[in-house]
């Protein structure tokens, strides 16, 4: 009978596989499956439209609504160039909310108070000794730019300028070299 209980408690022993994911990686995982952005290379499009090449594999097309009154797509549209795009859809079309060309965003940006570089892969690298809370990390959520802790409404995105604001304000950064 001892033998039986024993055998009837192993076998009821916790036997789910643990997760090989620490709670900042569940954390970072969870925040990536909110993530309502659609990614991809665009293939294809005009004044009023973008074919994205999905990071999925699917080819959408989405419009600009002829009733926005501001300019959606950040960073110009080049044939090869990345995309996050922040979509909605109306009368069977895929509208864009938003859009913005990682590709143009990447590279040397500097103001008065910082010099940095976003990096493909998401890493960002400052220049400067004396700048304080440096940014070392960003990426695209939502729509949003994400600079470590920093979070980002894109405001405009252009060959030599971007214009980034939140909360704490507006602020401007012009293409370095």
């Amino acid at each position: 009978m001892s033998l039986f209980i024993l055998a009837v408690a192993i076998s009821c022993k916790d036997s789910k596989p643990k997760s090989m994911m620490s709670e900042t990686e569940e954390a970072e995982d969870s925040v990536a499956t909110n993530d309502s952005t659609i990614y991809g290379t665009m293939v294809d499009g005009g004044m009023n439209s973008i074919v994205l090449l999905t990071d999925h594999g699917d080819t959408l097309e989405y419009l600009v609504n002829p009733n926005d009154t501001f300019e959606v797509v950040k960073g110009g549209k080049i044939n090869g160039d990345r995309f996050a795009i922040i979509g909605y859809k109306e009368y069977g079309d895929n509208f864009m909310r938003s859009a913005i060309n990682l590709t143009s965003l990447l590279g040397n940006w500097s103001s008065l108070d910082r010099n940095f570089e976003i990096k493909e892969g998401g890493s960002v690298t400052s220049s400067l000794q004396s700048e304080k809370n440096p940014w070392t990390a960003w990426k695209i959520w939502n729509g949003k730019l994400i600079l470590s802790k920093d979070t980002f409404d894109v405001e405009s995105l252009g060959a030599d300028t971007l214009s980034l604001e939140n909360k704490s304000g507006l602020f401007v950064f012009t293409r370095g070299k």
